[in-house]
């Protein structure tokens, strides 16, 4: 059932290429732990992604890249206890977008 309104914490928030916003996996997400985040957030090695705010790397083969259903970066990751910071799932745009 879909219904309109405000985005749920589950749900990535509506953009001008999807409208009607689009739903996280719960496997990246488990409800709350997916954000937006800005480009300048991401950044990028020969190695793979570079969570700026963290330092962590992520290999472009990694399994956690996930293609971007809107073009914007999204990132997944624990936001508290032992493993805060440690990225689920990064959503990146296709190259050129």
């Amino acid at each position: 059932m879909l219904c309109g309104g405000a985005a749920h914490a589950h749900d990535a928030k509506p953009t001008s290429l999807l409208p009607q916003g689009w739903k996280y996996p719960f496997a990246c997400c488990a409800n709350f732990d997916c954000k937006e985040v800005p480009q300048s957030s991401i950044g990028e090695r020969p190695e793979g992604y570079v969570i700026k705010g963290t330092g962590e790397v992520i290999a472009y083969a990694d399994k956690r890249i996930k293609d971007s259903p809107d073009g914007e970066f999204h990132w997944c990751a624990h936001q508290a206890g032992l493993d805060a910071g440690k990225t689920i799932c990064l959503f990146v745009p296709p190259k050129g977008m």
